[in-house]
């Protein structure tokens, strides 16, 4: 886990309010494709429960981790009365010894990729039990409006590199996205699987400020440097803007004994 993926508490409330959640279709492909019954799953990178209460209204316990303490006192509240039970701490930090044999389903929205590259298939293969089911889903919002993000991409100039940070998504030169493209190579998971969920979303502008005010790129910078790109960028976006916001889900099964 980077420092740079706790700065998001920084704004927890703008995330929570800003951020887009998740449909009930996604969550329903990962239950379908599941070989055992989901009774339980690990959810790393909870963030403020986005994903989390969708996965708890399949009546599905939820153990939903955060390394940051903002967000997870958000989740606390957002989750309060559903089947969740918090953990703090970033997957590298979570009690894998624990969590073996517990959980049927190891999950991650738009997480993973801040996850360590060195241990996480480790720590993953050993919490999953055989045939327990992986799930890394997540999309990069794109403006549709191909003159739109001409104007969005000028006003925030070098600044903030709209390309800064670990991408979610790229597709690496054998055909799979990230991150199916290394469990594919990884002996000890099968059965991958990929599916591209259509959506698309309305922002007002005031919106459209707080949302980017969530991202990274943004949080890293200087307060007041950050006020002043905001206001160019307020001052050249419509009042409505229509984003591309396609989800990615990578689903994965964990092997037999070896």
């Amino acid at each position: 886990m980077t420092t740079r993926a706790l700065t998001f508490g920084a704004d927890a409330a703008g995330y929570e309010r800003h951020r887009p959640g998740y449909p009930d279709s996604l969550i329903a492909k990962i239950i379908d494709y599941a070989a055992l019954p989901i009774r339980t799953a690990l959810e790393v990178g909870a963030g403020t429960g986005k994903a989390t209460r969708v996965m708890a209204a399949h009546k599905i316990t939820v153990i939903a981790s955060e390394p940051d303490p903002r967000m997870l006192d958000i989740l606390r509240e957002q989750t309060a009365g559903l089947p969740v039970r918090t953990m703090a701490g970033a997957f590298e930090q979570l009690p894998v010894d624990e969590l073996a044999g517990q959980v049927e389903l190891v999950y991650a929205a738009a997480a993973w990729h801040w996850t360590d590259p060195a241990t996480r298939w480790d720590r993953l293969a050993a919490i999953l039990p055989a045939g327990g089911t992986a799930a890394f889903f997540g999309g990069e919002l794109e403006l549709a409006d191909p003159e739109v993000r001409a104007r969005f991409r000028q006003a925030i100039g070098d600044e903030a590199d709209p390309h800064a940070g670990p991408q979610l998504n790229p597709v690496d030169r054998v055909g799979w996205a990230w991150p199916a493209s290394e469990i594919a190579e990884d002996p000890r998971f099968g059965g991958i699987e990929e599916h591209a969920i259509p959506r698309r979303l309305w922002f007002g502008r005031d919106d459209f400020i707080g949302h980017i005010g969530t991202q990274s790129r943004f949080l890293i910078i200087e307060p007041e440097q950050r006020k002043l790109i905001f206001e160019r960028v307020r001052a050249v976006m419509p009042d409505r803007i229509e984003f591309v916001s396609d989800l990615v889900l990578h689903l994965a099964r964990r092997a037999g004994p070896e």
